[in-house]
């Protein structure tokens, strides 16, 4: 893409699954761990580009805890990979965002994640008069190919959730694939010559839905980035144990981690 890089850096808010890490009434080993790259909240990263943009990817259930713990002020843009439960049913907070900023905050997403947003959120669209607490207030625009926030160069990679056609982003050298099981043949071009590959590994076992591990370290191997991180990972995988077995270049990402990026901008 035309312009220059910039200097970013990606905040993981969430690395788990749909029911986070610890689940609800579960006493296995991992929900019981002490290691706290063991507690997984609902998968979002945040990517800060100073001078441009700060964005969010998905408003996960979580999203008020996840913007106290990391001191999160300011929303530029909030990008939607796809309209399940875990990873939009915090688009309410947004309001917060609103007050601070003084304004609407753009968000980003394809017709059909649109579609589950109007029904799901029903009173931010539907125009009617609400008395008592407020509305989000969105920007909505419709991902139909590459585009820019603040300068920022985003590409849209189409791949897919199952059945589901979802989205994932690619922000100059880094790329974010969460909640997949396949990637087409038009999408693999658009990851070509990343550095930093984030990938979703569900757990060992197959998933009609979720890359396995196997099968995420196969997408890896394919794409060879300098280096990859693993999202979206249930209490299946321990992570002192799994990161112990995974090659060189490969890691399990954690609630917390950042990682500098670079970024295209223009």
């Amino acid at each position: 893409m035309p312009g220059t890089s910039a200097p970013a850096r990606v905040l993981f808010l969430g690395t788990g699954t749909s029911h986070g890490v610890p689940m609800i009434g579960c006493e296995c080993v991992v929900c019981r761990s002490a290691d706290p790259r063991d507690q997984r909240l609902r998968p979002s990263i945040y990517v800060d580009v100073p001078g441009h943009a700060s964005i969010l990817v998905d408003t996960t259930p979580d999203l008020r805890q996840q913007a106290l713990t990391h001191r999160l002020s300011r929303i530029d843009a909030v990008l939607f990979t796809h309209g399940h439960a875990d990873h939009v049913l915090g688009l309410d907070e947004v309001r917060r965002f609103n007050a601070i900023q003084g304004g609407p905050v753009p968000c980003y997403a394809m017709r059909e994640t649109w579609q589950t947003l109007h029904k799901t959120f029903y009173y931010i669209f539907d125009g009617k008069p609400r008395k008592g607490g407020g509305i989000p207030e969105l920007e909505q625009h419709e991902i139909d190919g590459p585009f820019a926030v603040g300068g920022v160069q985003i590409v849209p990679v189409p791949i897919w959730h199952g059945d589901m056609p979802v989205l994932g982003f690619r922000f100059g050298s880094f790329a974010y694939l969460t909640d997949c099981n396949r990637i087409g043949d038009d999408a693999w071009a658009l990851i070509d010559g990343v550095e930093t590959l984030v990938i979703d590994a569900l757990r060992d076992r197959p998933h009609s839905t979720h890359f396995s591990v196997q099968e995420a370290l196969d997408v890896v191997a394919r794409v060879a980035p300098r280096r990859a991180y693993t999202t979206h990972m249930t209490h299946d995988l321990g992570h002192a144990a799994t990161a112990a077995r995974l090659p060189a270049g490969v890691e399990l990402a954690y609630d917390g981690l950042v990682l500098d990026v670079r970024v295209d901008v223009g």
